[in-house]
C-alpha cells in the first residue's frame, strides 16, 4: 500500500510541474505598434464647394522609413492655431526598407455654411500648411 501510495504521489508531483511548466508563448507576443505625426508637403483638392457637398483633398506627407503607414488624422494647436496633422503607425520590428517615399491619404472636408475656410496641416513644428477653400 505504501508503494502504491507514494508511486501517486511522485506521478501528481510530476504532472503537477509538467502542467505548471508549460509556456502559453507570451515571450513571442510582438510589441504594439508605436505612432508619430508625420509633417504634411503639400495638400491638393478643389478651392469652391457647395454646401452640404463633400470635397476631398489629396494630403502628401513625409514618414520616418518605408515601414510606416498611414493611421488617423487628428487635431493639433501650434501656439494658440489649430489645425490637423496626419498620424503615421510604425511597426514594432525593425524596419529594412530605410528609404521611404512620400505618402498619400484622403481628407474629407464638408460645410453646413456658406464662407471661407481654411484647411490647416501641421507641416513643421511650428507652422501649417494651409488651403482655402470658398463654400457658396
Amino acid at each position: 500500500m505504501k508503494s502504491f501510495r507514494l508511486k501517486s504521489v511522485l506521478v501528481v508531483l510530476f504532472l503537477s510541474i509538467a502542467f505548471v511548466s508549460c509556456s502559453n508563448d507570451d515571450d513571442n507576443k510582438t510589441p504594439a505598434p508605436t505612432s508619430k505625426a508625420a509633417l504634411v508637403t503639400e495638400i491638393k483638392g478643389p478651392a469652391t464647394g457647395k454646401v452640404n457637398d463633400e470635397l476631398s483633398y489629396d494630403v502628401t506627407y513625409v514618414v520616418d522609413n518605408a515601414c510606416a503607414e498611414f493611421d488617423k488624422i487628428s487635431e493639433v494647436t501650434i501656439g494658440s492655431v489649430k489645425g490637423l496633422q496626419v498620424i503615421a503607425k510604425y511597426p514594432s520590428q525593425v524596419c529594412t526598407q530605410q528609404v521611404p517615399e512620400p505618402k498619400k491619404t484622403v481628407y474629407k472636408f464638408k460645410s453646413l455654411a456658406k464662407g471661407t475656410f481654411e484647411i490647416k496641416f501641421k507641416k513643421s513644428e511650428t507652422e501649417f500648411l494651409t488651403q482655402k477653400v470658398v463654400i457658396d
